[in-house]
């Protein structure tokens, strides 16, 4: 039995059926958590130094550098039950997502340097919280939101298998995550 396996086993019935039924948002999510910590250690390191005057730009760069690796880790992990595209064609539309969302990201960042000119306003200390807040918390939310319903709709759509009956007979415990078969729930 495999470590998920086991802590499901051990989780209430409506809270594995919750988990199970949402697991790509889960996934998806977890890895959003990782590519932020990995975007905001390039941002702060770029926006703090060579790109001081030009935080829109480090973000893009930044947010760049996080959608890459995170095209990696949903494709092998998030959403490595879906499929149904040539890889090409999935990735193109990925990174064509995933494009649009770090635009997304970054127009809260451009309106407060662009519209309001903060930069020149305020200390280091209060730059940082408000990139924080505006690239960040603001921002990532927005792309996030939309990223996971545009991945799901175009990049990585469900195939023809049955999802739902999977998800139930893992939740039932009459099959494990490790039994369970990977061309039931679309597996290239």
């Amino acid at each position: 039995m495999s470590t998920i396996d086991g802590l499901l086993a051990r989780t209430p019935a409506p809270i594995r059926r919750l988990a199970l039924r949402h697991h790509e948002l889960i996934k998806f999510a977890m890895v959003g958590g990782t590519t932020m910590v990995f975007d905001m250690a390039i941002f702060y390191s770029l926006s703090l130094t060579i790109l001081e005057q030009k935080p829109v730009i480090a973000k893009v760069i930044s947010g760049t550098l996080a959608t890459v690796l995170s095209y990696v880790l949903n494709r092998e992990w998030a959403f490595k039950n879906r499929g149904g595209r040539e890889t090409h064609h999935e990735a193109l539309l990925f990174f064509v997502i995933s494009g649009m969302g770090v635009v997304l990201q970054a127009a809260p960042l451009f309106i407060a340097n662009n519209l309001f000119d903060v930069r020149n306003h305020a200390s280091v200390a209060a730059l940082v919280v408000i990139d924080f807040i505006l690239g960040y918390i603001i921002g990532n939310v927005l792309q996030m939101v939309f990223r996971f319903w545009a991945l799901r709709k175009f990049a990585f759509p469900e195939t023809q298998g049955d999802e739902d009956a999977e998800i139930e007979a893992l939740a039932t415990g009459q099959v494990t995550i490790g039994d369970a078969d990977p061309d039931a729930l679309g597996r290239r």
